[in-house]
């Protein structure tokens, strides 16, 4: 993806939080999957709770390692 996420290759054709049709401004690539949403605040919302998840569970896996 040279010139950042396309809408063609997001895993979904709706917003996760609304339900709504996603956006070509609402791009984000999570886990080398584009990922849509419906507009840029619900696609910041998931990077946020993302982030969150990811660092817990990181925590979590090196307190076993």
């Amino acid at each position: 993806m040279p010139d950042g996420p396309r809408i063609e290759d997001a895993v979904n054709e709706t917003c996760p939080w609304s339900g709504d049709p996603i956006a070509a401004d609402s791009l984000t690539v999570y886990r080398g999957a584009v990922v849509g949403f419906c507009n840029p605040g619900c696609r910041d919302k998931f990077e946020k709770a993302t982030k969150a998840f990811d660092l817990a569970l990181g925590a979590r896996q090196a307190r076993q390692d």
